[in-house]
């Protein structure tokens, strides 16, 4: 597959505290946007039970400044809505729900060709990047459905964990901490995972990672070490994977 095509925005969340939805990531979406001169985004909102009401309130976010919003689920026929599209939007909500639809409407193969070969504009966030990724293994999300694999569209040969938060030495809670479950799923797939802060994302184009945002990001690498890397650093190394 042509990878060199890729042109994504993964977010880690569409809220951050301060800021009203996805105005945190304005400056990120725009550019994304005009690197293909898109107009109008076909929003995926299967991660949420109320496909009309979430797609509703991307539309009143994008449309202000400038951009069209339309709900894939209204489309009689999804895949040739997909191949239609100037850009898609995958929104956050519960990642096993979204899998489980995307393979029952037979999209994830579809999705993957035309991002990869084709140059199809892909903005996830939450949910939505999770998928993106090589699987939804490294989710915060508990699995209220049940998908038939966990190998997602793998736009990124990696893995990421996004809303990613880290521990609170002060807490009195014993329980694990986000950083020993990432740590446990490395153990068992010697698979780098990137943890997204709030606010943080990741830009892709082609074969060029970048990190986006005003926190680090870290990175739990194959070996077992982590390492924290600063907004504006180059992470193509890691689409080489």
């Amino acid at each position: 597959m042509n990878s060199g095509a890729r042109n994504l925005l993964l977010l880690s969340s569409s809220r951050l505290h301060g800021y009203g939805y996805l105005e945190h990531a304005r400056a990120q979406l725009e550019d994304l946007f005009k690197a293909k001169n898109v107009k109008t985004v076909l929003f995926v909102p299967y991660a949420l039970r109320d496909h009309d009401k979430y797609t509703a309130t991307v539309s009143a976010a994008l449309q202000p400044w400038g951009y069209a919003v339309e709900g894939l689920h209204t489309k009689p026929d999804p895949r040739r809505a997909l191949r239609e599209a100037q850009a898609i939007f995958v929104g956050g909500g519960n990642t096993f729900v979204l899998l489980k639809q995307l393979y029952e409407l037979q999209l994830v193969e579809l999705i993957r060709q035309l991002v990869l070969e084709q140059g199809l504009t892909y903005v996830g966030s939450s949910a939505g990047t999770n998928v993106a990724t090589r699987s939804i293994h490294t989710t915060n999300d508990m699995p209220v459905m049940q998908p038939p694999t966990f190998e997602a569209l793998a736009l990124v040969p990696f893995n990421i964990n996004p809303h990613y938060l880290d521990a609170d030495l002060s807490s009195q809670h014993k329980g694990e901490t986000r950083d020993e479950r990432i740590e446990e799923f490395v153990s068992y797939h010697a698979r780098p995972v990137l943890g997204l802060r709030e606010g943080t994302s990741l830009r892709v184009q082609g074969d060029r990672a970048t990190l986006l945002g005003e926190r680090n990001a870290k990175l739990f690498k194959s070996d077992g070490s982590t390492v924290e890397y600063e907004p504006q650093s180059d992470l193509s190394f890691l689409l080489k994977e």
